[in-house]
């Protein structure tokens, strides 16, 4: 067999292996709740696959330690022994540890480390079998050292959860002596592609001092999932070898946690599977459009107008098939929300544990579809979601007592479709917005005069404003207010939305409202001079002639006209897009209200030609990037016409007004 053939297998094995570990969690999160024994069927044929495929495409390492797990397991199956919360939390632990063994082997690195030596001799005594007292693993997993080497490579998105590495580096050097060496292969190669929300930097540490591993460890608890993390001993202290499995038992499996995050982040797998249904109703498809191709073909060179009904009833057909063709195809990208859902149990079990509260998680919806590229988009906003309603919206429970509530909240994600768009919702009943703080803090920014007159709509729109926190105390959960700001922004991006109902004392609800697909949008194509423009159907408010008089101009340059009882900015896009002979009285062009980035604008255009579906070409992949254009599509001419990007408008707009 070629390399290239078994490295194509070997993909498949990895892929398959992910979503059995994604079983075996959910199946053992469902035991923790109570769950029936036969989980622990689900649980052990999972584990059995993934052991007997890591032999065959030779990962012996991960072969070896999966056979610990399934070990366990099978006492478990037999009845030889009774599942309980530690058994869970062991088997969990070996979940993590295996995620993290198949992103190293898909990086070509080394499957074992010492967290993985450390567990699967902790899974070995476990069963009874004890540890080896001199072997080289149960070294390299004790628990004190006097050096140590630690690589810490945070995920270009670790900025952007509020945690800082300065801070980290600065805890382990009161452990000790620190010598830090940056890791700059990450580093842009030019100034213009370096993202400043991102980290681009790693860094390796030589720690010197009697140190403990889980002191280490514990300093990189909040970022397990936003890095990638190496402890390694390079000078150990005689210590017995059961010490050794406790240490590692001490020890988060932070590498494991790392490959977690790399996977649910949005470079997600590049392959789709596609039920055997939805290709029988392509070739079907395929095969109407070569009769209909054919039918056609016989009017070449023949134009009796006799047959002019039979060239027009063909080509009526050529359009419903083309339709219909398109739609199939796009179903094949649209995939169950539930590969993003299904990531929120664990997360949700852990935050509460460590936040002392009782969180009872409800899914709903799990089977809504949506696009691929926006289901791979719209995990880091719900992570963030998520983590803010257990950490600022649900009560500890003797708070919720006292508010005559049970002890345990509920968190609620809601799925489904709503016209063109899917709503995605994040509830809780905890103990919602404050609003006195809110105000508050933004009068302590100057965002605000008075909160006197505002509506509480207007009120909860403030928390999405960059670096904005009412949190007292700064966690690594919360506290540096650049959470909301990137939800927001992370959905503009998709074309998307996000709005907050929020009752003070009984919970919040944040939808976020998404086009279903980023491969055709619904558009209004409007004339800028000789240019044609398609502004997304899904931003667009309301469109409106105004006179001359209507709009005043302010300092600064900029121009404001009244809208429904407040000023919104005008922006001319023939100024923005620099198109010449485009209108610039007023009164003779249109005004097109429009919604981003939690603003609303008013376009000038000189009109409006009509409504058609767009079909989404990458301006950055095939030119460059282009301040307020998302991308473009091609007209029925075969002129090319821009997209207008809505929420950046409104941050160009922005950045103006500031200046």
């Amino acid at each position: 067999m070629s390399k290239a053939v078994l490295a194509q297998f070997q993909q498949v094995f990895v892929e398959e292996s992910l979503e059995g570990l994604d079983t075996m969690e959910s199946s053992l999160l469902a035991l923790d709740d109570g769950g029936d024994g036969e989980l622990v069927h689900t649980i052990f044929r999972a584990a059995h696959s993934i052991k007997g495929g890591a032999a065959t495409f030779g990962f012996p390492e991960m072969s070896s330690f999966t056979h610990e797990a399934e070990s366990l397991l099978d006492e478990v199956r037999s009845g030889k022994r009774a599942i309980d919360r530690a058994i869970i939390e062991l088997l969990l632990r070996a979940v993590d540890c295996l995620r993290g063994m198949f992103a190293r082997a898909q990086a070509g690195e080394p499957l074992n480390d010492a967290v993985a030596d450390g567990l699967r001799n902790e899974l070995a005594a476990a069963m009874g079998r004890g540890v080896p007292a001199a072997g080289a693993q149960a070294r390299r997993a004790d628990d004190h050292a006097e050096r140590w080497t630690i690589r810490f490579r945070p995920h270009a998105g670790m900025l952007a959860g509020g945690n800082e590495p300065l801070r980290l580096l600065r805890e382990l050097a009161g452990l000790g002596e620190l010598n830090v060496t940056a890791a700059l292969e990450q580093l842009p190669a030019t100034l213009a592609a370096l993202e400043p929300t991102e980290c681009h930097l790693g860094w390796t540490i030589e720690l010197k001092g009697p140190v403990k591993r889980a002191d280490i460890a514990a300093v990189f608890d909040w970022v397990e999932d936003e890095c990638d993390l190496a402890i390694e001993a390079q000078q150990l202290s005689a210590i017995p070898a059961p010490v050794a499995v406790a240490a590692a038992a001490a020890a988060p499996v932070a590498d494991a946690g790392a490959a977690r995050a790399q996977r649910d982040s949005s470079a997600e797998s590049s392959s789709v599977r596609v039920s055997i249904d939805k290709i029988d109703g392509l070739i079907n498809l395929v095969g109407e459009l070569v009769i209909t191709q054919s039918m056609l073909d016989t009017f070449r060179g023949d134009y009796d107008p006799s047959r002019l009904a039979v060239l027009e009833h063909g080509l009526a057909q050529l359009a419903r098939h083309t339709r219909e063709l398109q739609e199939s195809v796009m179903g094949i990208r649209m995939l169950p929300i539930a590969s993003v859902f299904n990531r929120f149990p664990r997360m949700v079990r852990d935050i509460s544990q460590k936040l002392g509260k009782q969180v009872k998680l409800e899914l709903v919806g799990e089977q809504t579809e949506l696009d691929k590229t926006v289901l791979e988009k719209i995990g880091d906003p719900m992570v963030h979601l998520v983590r803010n309603a257990i950490d600022h919206g649900l009560e500890t429970p003797d708070r919720r007592r006292a508010a005559g509530k049970g002890d345990t909240g509920t968190l609620k994600l809601e799925a489904s479709h709503r016209g063109g768009n899917i709503v995605v919702e994040v509830s809780d009943d905890g103990a919602g917005l404050n609003r006195d703080a809110i105000v508050a803090k933004a009068i302590q920014r100057g965002l605000i005069t008075s909160g006197e007159g505002m509506s509480d709509e207007s009120v909860a729109e403030l928390i999405f404003q960059p670096g904005f926190s009412t949190a007292a105390v700064t966690t690594d959960l919360s506290g540096r207010g650049v959470g909301m700001d990137v939800v927001r922004r992370n959905v503009a991006d998709l074309g998307g939305s996000v709005v907050i109902r929020s009752t003070q004392g009984k919970g919040s609800v944040f939808t976020i409202t998404l086009p279903l697909t980023l491969a055709i949008i619904d558009g209004l194509t409007a004339a800028v001079g000789e240019e044609r423009y398609i502004v997304p159907l899904v931003s667009i408010v309301e469109s409106v002639q105004l006179k001359a008089e209507s709009v005043r101009s302010v300092a600064g340059g900029g121009e404001l006209f009244r809208f429904r009882g407040e000023y919104l900015p005008v922006i001319r896009l023939h100024d923005v897009f620099g198109c010449e002979d485009a209108v610039r009285s007023i009164d003779q062009g249109l005004m097109v209200v429009v919604e981003g980035d939690g603003s609303r604008v008013g376009l000038f255009v000189d009109g409006l030609i009509g409504q058609q579906q767009a079909v989404v070409k990458s301006l950055e992949a095939n030119y460059r990037r282009v301040q307020g254009v998302s991308g473009a599509t091609i007209l029925a001419d075969g002129s090319v016409a821009l997209i207008v990007d809505i929420a950046g408008l409104v941050r160009m707009q922005g950045r103006r007004k500031a200046a």
